[in-house]
């Protein structure tokens, strides 16, 4: 089960922002646009972890983690406190307060990214294995590598990356314009044939030494997906 977040931040667009960014990475998120809402819904479905932002109506920030600590099921749950107030003296009141760690606004997504997944590490160590298995397929993000039942296959960084996000979302159909967004990002002008591109190579380089094995469906007019039992297909 992909790690749930539950993010708790009353500025919608930058809600959407990050939600829309943590999904790419597989996370299941949850939102909240008031510390009251924040505190039922962990009530309701505790998270594996809360972005929470300091300024919020009904309920302030350093109250919600307050709370959040005070509760027996909520106690350990991972808290980064996001806000604008970079003051020594705030972030010390909030890590004194309960929270693990500390992002000031304005801040680039992949530092969030990053802080996310190091306190997950540090405080979650399971919900954040660098090793992913999803049928025959091995990927190892920290050795950057892929193995097929055990056999190491060689990707160059895009197929790598492309491997990666299909993993994380078994099953699902995606389009080559959610794929483009996803593995190059959407600040990258690449043209849409070229997932095509791509996606031929990630399939050649799974099959070596297999021949017939194709994990990777494609889906007509909507897009490709991976199927992790999936062995032999027909032409595509």
């Amino acid at each position: 089960m992909n790690p749930r977040i539950l993010v708790v931040e009353d500025d919608d667009a930058l809600g959407t922002l990050i939600r829309y960014n943590l999904e790419r990475e597989g996370y299941a998120v949850a939102v909240a646009t008031d510390g009251e809402e924040a505190l039922i819904q962990a009530e309701e479905q505790l998270p594996d972890l809360v972005i929470l932002d300091w300024m919020l109506p009904r309920v302030s920030g350093i109250e919600v983690c307050r709370r959040l600590r005070q509760k027996p099921l909520s106690r350990n749950v991972p808290i980064i406190m996001l806000t604008a107030r970079g003051e020594e003296s705030d972030r010390i009141r909030g890590l004194d307060t309960g929270a693990d760690d500390y992002v000031v606004k304005p801040f680039a997504v992949t530092e969030l990214s990053a802080r996310i997944r190091a306190v997950l590490r540090r405080l979650r160590p399971g919900l954040a294995e660098d090793v992913v298995a999803r049928g025959a397929l091995t990927l190892d993000r920290s050795a950057h590598r892929v193995s097929r039942d055990g056999e190491e296959i060689h990707l160059g960084p895009t197929e790598f990356r492309m491997l990666d996000f299909f993993m994380q979302n078994p099953g699902r159909v995606f389009s080559r314009e959610q794929l483009l967004d996803s593995v190059w990002g959407s600040d990258v002008y690449v043209e849409a044939r070229t997932v095509d591109v791509h996606i031929g190579r990630l399939r050649k380089a799974l099959a070596k030494g297999k021949p017939g094995f194709n994990p990777i469906r494609t889906v007509r007019s909507a897009g490709y997906a991976l199927e992790v039992d999936r062995r032999i297909v027909g032409a595509d």
